[in-house]
């Protein structure tokens, strides 16, 4: 059933219930208004109330799990589209984006309060507490409950493994607390050990949370396959994190996040979306306004006119473009690295970049010859790229425009935040990336999981497919890791790019350093510059190759990033609760 149709009276039911704390307050309300005396009897009870917590998770600045995009104006920096920025992958200029660049730099500085999808939203545990306090007052079976108990544990167990990948320790809190309770003063419970009580919640869930809630693949509720694939998600994260960079269990962390994937990879319904058009099946479903039924698609949040609506398309300029490092990950169509792949043409010219390459580098950046393909900014006849200093029209700060989710009709005659796209919070390609990656880090992976797994996802763009022992990329030798897994988190980088997750990579496999390379774009050779006539950029020649490129922070306060690697795996928490609590305690290198 759609959430929408009960959102309205979760609205109204939530604040009632999260507010009724003591008798007292109850005997002001008339015996018809619901409380905790008159409510919890039903299943759909239960239900409504668990609507709520959706509708909490759609401020995705406060709850960032079922990240999506923000509504009206927020939609410049709330969507998971520009989580990228905090990487590699991107290059922002804005100054509305200056957050992204400060934690890009190194330079991130202490809030007082809570930042972008930082140290706060903590009313949603208190909702989720409230419920699974009251759940048991219900009159039914015990399955039919244990539902919704495992929906509103999966949320919080998501929740709060979020917090862990930010801040490390975290105040784990799983009763309904009042202004009296010890917990609001107590310390933050150490990292492991709120990740024992995360993993509980998930197993919880996926065991028993239904496979199918019948909402035909609407946008509705996380079934037992999305919860599975959650559960792979941050066990992937939880596990190398503590292979990297120092913990116990590692191992069953990791194992876990194998188990849970292949579960899905072998029982669910899901597939990837693959009619046999390698030129276009990568992005075609991701560039449309509604993507119900589609095979690929686990979870996705639809934006209607009059109910919920965005304005995110419009605001692609913000995010810069795609960097030089991403768009060199890329393999030639030989499947190898273009470091040591002879059909690589170079980048003296933007077309020479995308000859001989991976379908899905021209399915995720710009091609000059696809401007009418795609209508880019609406059909205005202008010649792309662009980047910036040129008059009119969309321009880049790296030459790379972002193709991957572009839709024209979602801005062609539409006023101000009536825009629709979609946002895709989960889908069956990452539960193979995270298949593939479990199964190498355990040292247990063979080529029948490769073709069951990474090797899906380049048949979609007719690619050569990965084996057990390929080249070594010259680029990651020093990575200290295999060259398999050097393949197989290229392919994370290539496949699941503009969708949060490249930030949160580097940090679980202690790549931090990565983040101190400067961020480059096209190169400046004489061709581009006659194209790109009235540009302004900054260039740096390249000490490797000799060669000049758009160099996009040269001259401002982001020109000479830096990454403590003891410092920036984690994020500061806000001055404002520390005050309230010192025993929460900052995190090193912030004092």
């Amino acid at each position: 059933m759609k959430i929408y149709k009960f959102i309205w009276a979760a609205v109204c039911l939530t604040p009632l219930l999260l507010l009724s704390c003591n008798d007292d307050f109850l005997e002001r309300y008339p015996l018809d208004e619901v409380s905790n005396e008159t409510f919890w009897n039903t299943e759909n009870d239960l239900m409504v109330y668990n609507n709520s917590l959706y509708h909490l998770a759609l401020n995705d600045d406060n709850v960032p799990i079922l990240h999506g995009h923000f509504d009206g104006f927020n939609s410049h920096w709330g969507s998971y589209w520009f989580l990228d920025e905090f990487s590699d992958n991107l290059a922002p200029r804005h100054d509305r984006h200056a957050f992204f660049q400060q934690v890009r730099a190194g330079k991130q500085i202490v809030p007082n309060g809570g930042q972008w999808f930082g140290y706060k939203g903590w009313n949603f545990v208190r909702a989720i507490n409230v419920g699974l306090e009251n759940y048991d007052k219900a009159d039914i079976p015990e399955d039919t409950r244990n539902k919704y108990v495992g929906e509103a544990r999966l949320l919080r167990g998501w929740f709060y493994a979020e917090k862990v990948q930010k801040f490390g320790d975290v105040p784990w809190v799983d009763r309904e607390l009042n202004i009296d309770s010890d917990e609001l003063f107590a310390a933050r419970t150490p990292r492991e050990e709120a990740m024992d009580k995360v993993l509980e919640d998930l197993n919880f869930a996926t065991e028993n949370i239904p496979d199918d809630w019948g909402d035909g693949n609407e946008p509705g509720r996380l079934n037992r396959w999305a919860a599975l694939a959650i559960k792979s998600r941050l066990c992937l994260y939880e596990g190398t994190w503590r292979k990297y960079h120092g913990g116990s269990n590692a191992e069953m962390w990791i194992r876990e996040a194998a188990e849970a994937a292949k579960e899905v990879i072998d029982n669910s319904p899901y597939a990837i979306y693959n009619t046999g058009d390698s030129e276009n099946d990568f992005n075609s479903f991701m560039r449309k306004i509604d993507i119900s039924g589609n095979p690929e698609v686990m979870v996705w949040r639809r934006y209607q006119l009059g109910i919920y609506t965005n304005h995110v398309q419009s605001y692609f300029s913000y995010s810069g473009g795609a960097t030089k490092s991403f768009v060199e990950d890329f393999l030639a169509t030989d499947g190898k690295p273009i470091s040591i792949s002879t059909l690589y043409q170079g980048d003296d010219t933007i077309e020479d970049v995308f000859a001989n390459r991976d379908p899905r580098l021209r399915q995720t950046i710009l091609h000059p010859d696809d401007t009418e393909k795609y209508n880019y900014d609406r059909g205005d006849g202008r010649d792309y790229p662009r980047v910036v200093g040129m008059s009119g029209g969309f321009t880049t700060t790296t030459g790379y425009h972002i193709i991957k989710h572009y839709n024209a009709d979602d801005m062609i005659g539409k006023a101000y935040n009536t825009a629709e796209s979609p946002a895709i919070i989960l889908r069956y390609a990452e539960v193979l990336l995270n298949y593939a990656e479990a199964k190498a880090e355990l040292g247990e992976i063979t080529q029948g999981d490769l073709d069951l797994s990474i090797n899906q996802l380049r048949d979609r763009v007719n690619m050569p497919h990965l084996m057990m022992d390929p080249p070594m990329d010259p680029r990651y030798a020093n990575d200290g890791v295999s060259p398999l897994i050097v393949e197989i988190r290229r392919e994370r980088r290539v496949e699941l790019f503009l969708e949060g997750f490249r930030y949160n990579d580097l940090k679980r496999w202690k790549q931090g350093k990565k983040l101190e390379i400067p961020d480059m774009g096209v190169q400046w050779s004489p061709e581009n510059q006659a194209r790109f006539e009235g540009a302004t950029v900054q260039t740096s020649v390249d000490p490797e190759s000799g060669k000049t490129y758009i160099d996009v922070y040269k001259g401002t306060d982001w020109a000479n990033p830096v990454f403590d690697e003891a410092k920036h795996y984690l994020w500061p928490l806000p001055l404002d609760d520390l005050a309230q609590n010192p025993q929460l305690v900052q995190n090193p290198g912030y004092n």
